[in-house]
């Protein structure tokens, strides 16, 4: 079955960077779009980005566009989503996602 590990959360001040990794298994990941979420307590899960299967199509939620940077490696099944300028609001769980499947999440925390 579909399994998607995301790594890569932590705490980081506001301006600083992080590159959040989803391990993906299960599945032919290279026929498959990528997403990744956030969710913050209390709210909807909302869509950050979106990478194509060859990762030749990409899009961004207005509020990360240009400063996150979704790309993928089809030969180690993976998908990154690379986090520069963060800012307090930043501050969610970010998931991997495909279709109806969802990693456990890792938190991302932007404080000083």
């Amino acid at each position: 079955q579909v399994r998607l590990v995301e790594s890569g959360g932590g705490l980081v001040q506001p301006g600083g960077s992080l590159r959040l990794s989803c391990a993906a298994s299960g599945f032919t990941f290279s026929r498959y779009g990528m997403n990744w979420y956030r969710q913050v307590p209390g709210k909807e899960r909302e869509l950050v980005a979106f990478i194509s299967t060859a990762g030749g199509s990409t899009s961004y939620a207005d509020s990360v566009k240009g400063r996150f940077t979704i790309s993928r490696d089809n030969a180690k099944n993976t998908v990154y989503l690379q986090m520069n300028r963060l800012k307090y609001e930043d501050t969610a769980v970010y998931y991997c996602n495909l279709l109806d499947s969802w990693g456990q999440g890792t938190q991302v925390t932007v404080s000083s």
